[in-house]
């Protein structure tokens, strides 16, 4: 027989030494129409019935086994031990009174790192099922031959998550191609924005004004520093190249200094308007 280790064994006798061996080729999962926990299922089946799961699982992911995989166990009808010796494991999963919840994703972890081991160790092929007794994973309801008088186990919200979440999950797993998960998934550029531009990481320049208290600025901030000090030089190089080219335009010509101050100041005033225009804008401030 054979123990999963990533479940507490709490082996049912005499059932666990005194029913026929199997071949495992199948997992069938179930839900127990019961808020149970592992341990509680234990119970049931110890106490109750003569019946039994080779697991249980609790909403909490909390998972127990009760016979080793290569024992018979009696929860798949038909399914449990075919007169070749194959058959089926199966799982009974905690559930609601009426088998209408779906699973939590504690149980959906265990489900696929169940169904990874099985794959591994008792090379049950990565497919659903396609008859009821094809090699593969399915679920109580897949097959009538798994059950003695039909059943909608383990309910419609757990066959969707069984077909979209967990056998898809215990292939990628199986096989190594499980997706990475996407570290950029949900950021907006927004986001992206925010994090470049306003997070106060970049030292203050050492002229600011409130560089004691103010010692980091945030790149928009610094940004902005740039863009004021480059049109304040951009200002002064015009009225500097404004008064040079008037004074060059007066020399020798006789006039008297009160002329020459006039015309140079004229100079830079028209100069630096028109810079004022040129970089920020008509109407800009």
């Amino acid at each position: 027989m054979a123990w999963y280790p990533g479940a507490t064994k709490m082996e049912l006798q005499p059932e666990s030494d005194s029913q026929a061996a199997i071949r495992p080729t199948q997992f069938i999962v179930h839900s127990i129409i019961a808020p149970w926990t592992a341990k509680r299922t234990y119970e049931y089946w110890r106490d109750s019935t003569n019946l039994e799961s080779h697991f249980g699982l609790g909403y909490e992911g909390d998972l127990g086994q009760f016979i080793g995989t290569e024992t018979r166990a009696d929860a798949n009808a038909g399914a449990n031990r075919r007169p070749d010796g194959t058959g089926a494991v199966s799982i009974e999963t905690a559930s609601n009174t009426k088998g209408t919840d779906p699973w939590t994703d504690a149980q959906i972890e265990q489900l696929i790192k169940l169904g990874v081991w099985l794959h591994r160790h008792h090379g049950i092929p990565l497919r659903i099922c396609r008859t009821h007794d094809d090699p593969g994973f399915g679920y109580h309801s897949l097959f009538p031959q798994w059950s003695t008088s039909g059943t909608a186990c383990p309910g419609a919200a757990r066959i969707r998550q069984f077909r979209e979440v967990v056998f898809p999950g215990i292939v990628a797993r199986a096989t190594g191609t499980t997706p990475e998960e996407d570290p950029m998934a949900g950021i907006t550029k927004q986001d992206i924005f925010d994090a470049v531009w306003k997070t106060d990481a970049i030292g203050a320049p050492a002229d600011a004004a409130d560089v004691k208290t103010n010692p980091n600025w945030q790149a928009q901030s610094i940004l902005r520093d740039v863009q004021a000090r480059v049109r304040a030089l951009t200002v002064s190089e015009a009225a500097q190249t404004a008064a040079i080219t008037k004074l060059a335009g007066l020399v020798g010509s006789g006039v008297d200094t009160a002329t020459v101050v006039a015309a140079v100041e004229k100079a830079i005033a028209d100069a630096v308007v028109k810079v004022s225009v040129d970089v920020t804008g008509p109407g800009a401030s």
